[in-house]
This record gives structure tokens, C-alpha cells and sequence, in this order.
């Protein structure tokens, strides 16, 4: 079972230059807490792969590129050039976490069973976007209003979606 997570600012906005556009430490928190838990899997993009600077402790990292050339040397990361290479991911019963970018979602969200989203209310520029998604489609089972402070400087909502 595919599940997306992501951070989407105002206009469907998730990122810019290859990183992100806001800091907020509470929905990192959550991401981390979601990603440890369940199969502990990954499944992301190169450009995101690289984003992250490196291989996240405690998560297998699955990486999904054109790049035939591109390959990691470590035990927590696979390369797959194919979508047909997630089939078994897909067909699971075991939650498996989709982390971006904007490319790797659209491709994958007619195969996502659930999403966490972070909502965040703000307006900024950036050239990476969540795709369009039809919210009819899915039931919101838990949201919860992030705590805006010094540290998290932006509103934001963290929002778990079940597609119907």
C-alpha cells in the first residue's frame, strides 16, 4: 500500500531549487515520526533523494529515476528506472511512504491508498507542485492544527486523508 506524505503551501506549492520552501520543525517531527514507523520504506524521486543530502537514518530509501547511470552505494538505498519495479509495493498490504517530488506524485497517486498532509498557510514561490487531486475521492480520518510559534513561523494543519 502506497501512502503519500507531504507538505503543500497555498497554490499546491511543495518545494523550490530542489529543496524546501518554509521550516517548520513540528511537521519534520511528523514526517519523522510517520516515515520510522510501519515498513520503515521510502519511496522518492532522485532530485528528492538528493535534497536530502543524505540517507536518512532508520528507513530503507527506494529511489525511482530515468537516470540509468544514477546508483547508491549503501545498504538502505535500491535504484528502480520502472514503475512496474513498485508493483509489489503497491500490491502490499504493508504501508509504504511516497516522499516526492511533484514528478513521483503524480505518478504514483492513482496508486496511493492514503495521504498525510501537511497544509500550510502560506503564500509562496517556488517550481515544484502537488498535482491537482480530487478531495471527493477521499475521507479526512484525523486533523490536527499545528502549533505556530518562534520556531514554527507559518500556520499549518496536519491532515491524514483515506481514499473512499
Amino acid at each position: 500500500m502506497l501512502s503519500i506524505i507531504v507538505a503543500i503551501g497555498n497554490n499546491n506549492v511543495i518545494g523550490g531549487n530542489n529543496g524546501l520552501l518554509w521550516h517548520l520543525p513540528g511537521d519534520l517531527k511528523n514526517f519523522k515520526k510517520i516515515t520510522t514507523t510501519a515498513s520503515k520504506t521510502m519511496i522518492m524521486g532522485r532530485k528528492t533523494f538528493q535534497s536530502l543530502g543524505r540517507v536518512l537514518p532508520g528507513r530503507k530509501h527506494i529511489i525511482l529515476t530515468n537516470n540509468k547511470d544514477f546508483h547508491v552505494e549503501d545498504e538502505n538505498v535500491e535504484v528502480f528506472h520502472d514503475i512496474e519495479s513498485l508493483k509489489p509495493y503497491i500490491d502490499s498490504e504493508e504501508e509504504y511512504f511516497v516522499i516526492g517530488g511533484g514528478q513521483i506524485y503524480k505518478l504514483l497517486h492513482p496508486y496511493t491508498s492514503k495521504m498525510y498532509i501537511t497544509r500550510v498557510y502560506g503564500d509562496f514561490q517556488g517550481d515544484t507542485y502537488f498535482p491537482q487531486w480530487n478531495e471527493s475521492e477521499w475521507n479526512t480520518v484525523n486533523e490536527t492544527v499545528g502549533v505556530q510559534d518562534e520556531k514554527n513561523k507559518y500556520p499549518y494543519k496536519l491532515i491524514t486523508y483515506i481514499r473512499k
